[in-house]
């Protein structure tokens, strides 16, 4: 099976080699993929598309958001959400001015992707929200975020601590392993699930006014920037009635489907998530 998919993106590559050698046409410089993951997780969750992004001579940068990954700071440092998001905005400002980078989020990730957006709508060609949370002008982000906590399920072995009290609402959350096996990556390889487990690390529960107070998106900018969303078929954490909901609230430009894909499309989709992103490295 890894043989088939491997086979079907490097043909869509060689279309779009032969297309760019078409009389008339010029052939297009390499893209720069820019991808953010979601919470609890890091750069890592890209490990299987970042290979295949790059065999088509693209530029690819997996970031660590604060707190995340191989990232230093301790999450009970980062006070604001605005401090989780520092190292996307410190790398798109380091950016040359003429570039344009294809930004790519995954689930949390969306939230700061869409800041980036707001900052920095000039250095973006497209950003891509992979079954991400997509907050918009008319959709303030704490209201998403109350709909998408309504909407859960069990918690089953999820965890959480109580820095400023039992009384107090929670600080962090960590991902169980039960429920990243049998939610997250219930159709992802077993590996990946149990590598999930080993990396994860706690994400700081931010206020919706926190959140509303330091993304605040605008039409101007945020609206300018060229927005895709990707379904995940199976996904059992961003559940299609919220999806749906979300897209309804605040239409991108354009939406996919991966089938048969779990929340971590990039581990149980990943030739058909890379092959997309690809042909929406069109914009």
């Amino acid at each position: 099976m890894y043989q088939i998919w491997k086979l079907m993106l490097l043909v869509s590559l060689l279309i779009c080699h032969l297309l760019s050698k078409v009389p008339g046409t010029s052939s297009e410089p390499p893209k720069h993929f820019v991808l953010v993951h979601g919470s609890c997780h890091g750069a890592w969750s890209w490990y299987k598309v970042v290979p295949l992004l790059k065999s088509g001579g693209h530029n690819v940068t997996a970031l660590d958001l604060g707190g995340s990954g191989v990232d230093p700071q301790q999450v009970n440092t980062l006070r604001s959400i605005s401090d989780y998001i520092k190292p996307l905005r410190e790398f798109m400002a380091s950016l040359p001015n003429e570039e344009k980078v294809v930004l790519v989020g995954h689930s949390l990730g969306g939230l700061a992707i869409s800041q980036a957006m707001e900052m920095f709508p000039e250095k973006i060609s497209v950003a891509v929200f992979v079954t991400a949370s997509m907050p918009g002008p008319i959709l303030n982000v704490s209201i998403l975020i109350q709909k998408a906590l309504r909407d859960q399920d069990s918690q089953m072995d999820n965890h959480y601590t109580y820095n400023d009290g039992p009384s107090s609402p929670p600080t962090t959350f960590t991902f169980g392993p039960m429920f990243l096996s049998s939610k997250v990556y219930q159709l992802s390889p077993p590996e990946d699930s149990a590598l999930a487990s080993m990396l994860m690390r706690p994400i700081q529960l931010y206020s919706a006014e926190d959140m509303s107070r330091e993304i605040v998106l605008s039409q101007k900018k945020y609206g300018s920037v060229n927005r895709v969303f990707i379904i995940s078929e199976k996904d059992l954490v961003s559940k299609k009635d919220f999806v749906g909901w979300m897209i309804r609230e605040n239409p991108p430009h354009e939406f996919e489907v991966v089938k048969g894909s779990d929340h971590m499309v990039m581990m149980s989709k990943p030739f058909q998530l890379s092959n997309l992103l690809l042909c929406l490295a069109k914009y």
